[in-house]
């Protein structure tokens, strides 16, 4: 199971970086903490992840500007999600706030029991633009399942996210 996964990522990633010179895209890599509030704590471990958006699919609302998102991560025992959705941004000069919502699957490996193969992530990112086409951020997100699984034990996660344009 653990190939699979690591060959799905490293897809995600190469397809991700394979776009034309003309095109606009936008790649995060982040690394992070899974599983922060664990109140027994053997499902505490780190998290490796990529995130692709097109900038050039963001549209202004009413509600602010939002774009597509997808990506994935793994964690140190195995267990990865593979999740896509929207996330909106908001501008303060060179501080950005990102709330975003996606719907993905997960699979444990040899890590947490979340109860159902579809879990929905929120996620808070808040990120500084450190020159003209890269950002630095942290971001806290929320998994769970929405009590639709056999269990709902839910996790916390946070990372640090660089992010750059291709």
């Amino acid at each position: 199971m653990l190939k699979k996964v690591l060959f799905i990522f490293v897809f995600i990633l190469l397809n991700c970086m394979n776009v034309n010179a003309d095109e606009n895209q936008d790649v995060s890599f982040y690394v992070g903490q899974f599983d922060l509030k664990d109140e027994v704590g053997d499902d505490e471990t780190n998290l490796i992840g990529v995130e692709h958006k097109n900038p050039d699919l963001f549209r202004n609302t009413f509600l602010g500007k939002f774009s597509p998102i997808s990506g994935a991560f793994m964690t140190g025992k195995g267990s990865a999600y593979f999740y896509t959705g929207i996330e909106g941004q908001y501008s303060m000069g060179p501080l950005k706030v990102l709330p975003s919502f996606s719907p993905g699957l997960y699979e444990k490996g040899s890590g947490k029991d979340l109860g159902s193969a579809l879990e929905f992530k929120s996620e808070l990112k808040v990120g500084l633009d450190i020159f003209d086409n890269s950002h630095f951020g942290y971001s806290y997100s929320h998994i769970s399942n929405n009590n639709w699984g056999s269990v709902n034990p839910g996790t916390d996660n946070q990372s640090l996210t660089f992010s750059t344009k291709f």
